[in-house]
């Protein structure tokens, strides 16, 4: 009869020990998941931290603190947890060697999210691709192509080579190279380069205009032009100008030179 009683007092006692960990488990997710949330908004509340960063770190937060909530409830059920770190340790490193590809593009990713060498919405040459991106997760960031494609690149392939970043200034410079003829008025045509830069309204003309000759080519006499924009404006400029030059100089008379070859044929009869 008492060995029964005995039985009866341990089940008893497991029981409420599973409750209590139970109670811990929900208690706590719940404290969690509001500790996290409370942080985010906490950080999204200082403009110059990214919401991606946010995000990423409110989830790192919510992860560590679940892990204290299961030990704990483990703990709470009788479990040793120091063999438990154990395990799980040597779990971790099988882990990390079979996902090694993997935690590399990780910590790639929280390079890119903490020293953030770009923002959505930047365009971007880096991982080989040119874009606009679009989101930074991460494991990887998607750019989209100028002509609409979707590349999801790796985030490793990001940070293991360099990262231009063309919207990181509000200024660019729009350079040109524009030949002449040797036999054509060097002045007129440079009058005439210089007329065309400042006639753009775009053109940010404080910043000053550069038109000079650069190169006296085998064919050509060879100009470089010049000339600080918006950055956004940048490829409405560097087209306009280019097609504005080339019509100007054929109404001017100014000839731009082209590779150009001549064929002799010979009659032997």
């Amino acid at each position: 009869m008492d060995s029964v009683q005995t039985v009866s007092d341990m089940i008893g006692l497991y029981a409420l020990n599973i409750a209590i960990a139970i109670v811990i488990f929900i208690i706590g997710k719940w404290v969690a998941k509001k500790v996290a949330d409370f942080a985010k908004k906490m950080m999204l509340r200082n403009e110059k931290v990214d919401k991606t960063l946010a995000n990423f770190l409110d989830d790192i937060i919510y992860y560590i603190l679940m892990v204290i909530v299961i030990l704990t409830a483990l703990k709470q059920l009788g479990v040793d947890t120091t063999s438990f770190f154990a395990i799980l340790g040597a779990a971790g490193l099988a882990i990390g060697l079979a996902l090694k590809d993997s935690l590399g593009n990780f910590a790639s990713g929280v390079m890119i999210i903490m020293f953030r060498p770009f923002k959505v919405g930047d365009f971007v040459n880096a991982g080989g691709v040119s874009g606009t991106v679009e989101e930074v997760s991460i494991f990887n960031t998607i750019i989209i192509t100028p002509d609409n494609q979707k590349i999801i690149v790796p985030n490793g392939a990001i940070t293991g080579g360099s990262i231009t970043n063309v919207n990181a200034k509000p200024e660019r410079r729009v350079d040109l190279v524009v030949g002449i003829s040797y036999d054509d008025d060097i002045k007129k045509a440079k009058d005439l380069l210089k007329g065309i830069v400042e006639a753009d309204e775009r053109v940010l003309q404080d910043k000053g205009i550069t038109v000079a000759v650069s190169e006296l080519a085998d064919s050509s006499v060879n100009f470089v032009v010049r000339a600080w924009v918006k950055t956004p404006d940048y490829w409405g400029v560097k087209f306009d100008l280019t097609e504005n030059v080339k019509t100007t100089f054929d109404k001017e008379g100014i000839t731009i030179p082209y590779p150009q070859q001549d064929v002799h044929h010979y009659n032997n009869d």
